[in-house]
């Protein structure tokens, strides 16, 4: 899609130029088409990645065990590159295309998926799960009455973190015929700087401006799901989170 930034020499103005072009929203291959592209593989992603990382989550949260495990296979799917398993993955049985972007942005939306679900199974009253089993309750029905309920902000917290990971990350997708909205930057690239300065920037900015709205629209979910009791806890929770990844 070439871009269409007029005389403005300033590739910020080019941006505003670009970004206010109708044709370049509505011709194919445009934001619009991208936009749908690049929503539609980072939702299976995160779809993709709950239906691997939330049942363990959970259930090694119920058991006790493997606290270990969640800390490791954390830290090693956060230590793979996506660039790199977007160019490993379309060398398998995947082949190029979305398929392969959204097994690579599953993998990188797991651990923040599995920790919170982990955690939100661990952080419940003791109590409120000896009075279960105080009631004659199985182990399956502690899980699904009592403890998945309870962790359910803890669920909301790692699906936003997750799905707002995954849409910025989802640019990329563009290096392997993925689509979405790196698209734009990457045929910014493909003309000189001088005609497609403007587009890159265009492109990098709706891509943050996505990543922005996701990350508002989810914390209005995750507060709407948090009981007003425990939402000082939460936020305090938040916080050591955000200092513990800041200081690692």
């Amino acid at each position: 899609m070439a871009a269409r930034a007029g005389p403005v020499s300033n590739p910020v103005g080019q941006a505003v130029l670009w970004l206010n072009d109708p044709l370049n929203w509505t011709n194919p291959g445009g934001i619009l088409d991208r936009l749908g592209e690049h929503l539609g593989m980072s939702a299976a992603a995160v779809l993709l990645g709950c239906l691997v990382a939330w049942p363990v989550g959970l259930w090694l949260g119920h058991t006790g065990r493997g606290g270990g495990l969640v800390v490791l296979v954390s830290n090693v799917t956060l230590a793979i590159p996506t660039l790199a398993l977007l160019t490993i993955l379309p060398l398998t049985f995947l082949g190029f295309g979305r398929p392969a972007v959204v097994v690579a942005l599953a993998v990188f939306a797991v651990p923040p998926l599995l920790a919170n679900a982990y955690t939100g199974v661990r952080q419940t009253d003791p109590e409120a799960r000896d009075a279960a089993r105080g009631m004659g309750l199985s182990g399956g029905q502690v899980l699904r009455r009592v403890e998945l309920p309870l962790a359910v902000p803890y669920l909301a917290a790692g699906f936003r973190t997750a799905a707002v990971q995954v849409v910025a990350t989802a640019a990329l997708a563009s290096f392997v015929n993925g689509g979405g909205l790196g698209q734009i930057i990457r045929a910014g690239f493909g003309l000189d700087i001088a005609a497609g300065g403007g587009q890159i920037i265009a492109g990098g900015l709706l891509v943050a401006g996505l990543a922005m709205l996701v990350e508002l629209v989810l914390a209005l979910v995750e507060r709407l799901v948090t009981p007003r009791p425990l939402r000082p806890a939460r936020r305090r929770a938040n916080r050591r989170a955000a200092d513990a990844v800041a200081g690692s």
